[in-house]
């Protein structure tokens, strides 16, 4: 019986050996070596036209479907967090009166009207509905959405399509993605540890450049990211500093893979650890021990230091803080303002119909939202690179930032906000957590 089966077992081995090298081949041929080169083959282009069209089609298919079984597609006024129709305060009054049957200016149950309205709006305020996942009105074929019914069982045919897009996403792309994210990070870590080796000079900064780019560019294919870069006249130069809105921490990714920056953030241990420790070998950037980050002067000072040497990269700044949802701008901190030096804005702006970016950090750990965008169909985003502003005499640090975020947010579409992103962690203003049966019964 068993020399029946080592045959089998060895036909096993050879096309399991014959798979890898295949997929290994294609990996390096299509991906990796364009990425080394700067090059692309436009098959991301392509793969995203396809997808809008298939949305196309889904749409229009789920349209027809929701009207012959006479349903009602999308929920109306599914802008906040609470569904509310478009009417005046007087109208709305009117309303409650008519259907009570009260014809007095005013009557006792107008109480209970005020308060619901008041509570409403410290649920539904300007500021929480910025922290959570900025929705869609149509189905991009993704399992996640809030404010819309279960699309894929309006017809057999979206239920087939729907189906057959979650194996893709999970037993082609997903693994796909993981391997082209290993493979940039591990040649990140091995590369700039060589490159640490050598002695400072032109040679060392070229290489350091190429092999960042490099990585970076592998690493955003791990994404299927496909950016489109606006004004690239207008990209940060050495001795200044870049600011840019935040939706994600694949920002990074995002702008280092057209251009080198030195980054700035805490001293992290583990895996990240082990990733700057290396980096900082070939680039200067600049990482602050946890004790020293609430030391504004000692920041400053770093910061000035680097920005003066006309021979490093610029810094890569994300003023905010921490992430918003792809809709707004918030208030940038004025640190960043307050150097003195040349400021280089970026606007960042994501496509929500191919995956939602945003990162909420309150909610989902790295691990778990790196799954969610390796499992979606792709990132799509456009970079705007403003014209370098400067600091104007007699304006102070608060009102420069100010005047660089509002250029931002005119750019890029968003609303500009003067709230404080760190609102986003104050649990007094966070009424998930507080009045979670209030919402859900409205």
């Amino acid at each position: 019986m068993e020399s029946y089966l080592f045959p089998f077992d060895g036909l096993i081995c050879m096309l399991l050996g014959i798979s890898f090298t295949v997929w290994f081949t294609l990996l390096l041929v299509f991906i990796i070596v364009p990425a080394v080169f700067g090059v692309s083959f436009g098959i991301r282009r392509l793969y995203m036209n396809t997808l809008l069209k298939i949305f196309e089609w889904a749409t229009l298919r789920m349209e027809r479907g929701a009207k012959e079984k006479n349903q009602q597609l999308y929920k109306p006024y599914s802008n906040g967090i609470i569904a509310k129709e478009p009417a005046s305060l007087e109208q709305e009054i009117q309303e409650v009166r008519r259907v009570g049957g009260a014809e007095a200016e005013f009557d006792m149950s107008d109480i209970l009207f005020f308060c619901r309205r008041g509570v409403e709006s410290i649920v539904d305020d300007e500021v929480t509905k910025r922290f959570s996942a900025e929705e869609l009105e149509s189905w991009n074929l993704l399992t996640r959405s809030n404010y819309n019914y279960n699309f894929h069982n309006i017809s057999t045919r979206l239920t087939a399509l729907w189906g057959l897009g979650m194996l893709i996403r999970y037993g082609i792309l997903l693994p796909l993605r993981v391997t082209l994210a290993f493979t940039g990070v591990g040649l990140l870590v091995v590369l700039t540890s060589l490159i640490g080796l050598l002695p400072n000079g032109g040679m060392k900064n070229f290489l350091s450049e190429k092999v960042h780019l490099m990585c970076y560019r592998i690493c955003v294919r791990a994404l299927t990211a496909i950016i489109t870069y606006h004004d690239s006249e207008n990209k940060p130069k050495n001795g200044g500093i870049c600011v840019a809105n935040h939706t994600s921490p694949i920002d990074v990714i995002i702008l280092a893979s057209d251009g080198c920056y030195a980054m700035v953030g805490q001293v992290h241990g583990g895996l990240m650890g082990m990733i700057q420790r290396a980096m900082v070998k070939a680039c200067p950037h600049i990482w602050f021990e946890r004790s020293e980050v609430k030391d504004r002067h000692l920041v400053a000072k770093r910061l000035s230091d680097h920005v003066a040497d006309k021979t490093k990269l610029p810094i890569l700044i994300f003023p905010e803080g921490t992430c918003i949802n792809n809709t707004s701008v918030m208030m940038f901190k004025k640190g960043s303002f307050e150097i003195g030096c040349t400021i280089y804005p970026v606007a960042i702006k994501y496509d929500p119909r191919f995956g939602d970016a945003f990162w909420n950090s309150s909610k989902f750990g790295m691990v778990n939202y790196l799954l969610h965008m390796m499992s979606s169909w792709a990132i799509v985003c456009s970079v705007w690179y403003l014209p370098p502003m400067s600091r104007e005499e007699g304006e102070d640090a608060v009102h420069f930032a100010n005047r660089v975020k509002a250029a931002i947010a005119r750019k890029g579409g968003l609303a500009d906000l003067l709230w404080d992103g760190g609102l986003k962690r104050e649990k007094s203003l966070l009424i998930d957590d507080m009045l979670p049966d209030f919402k859900q019964t409205y």
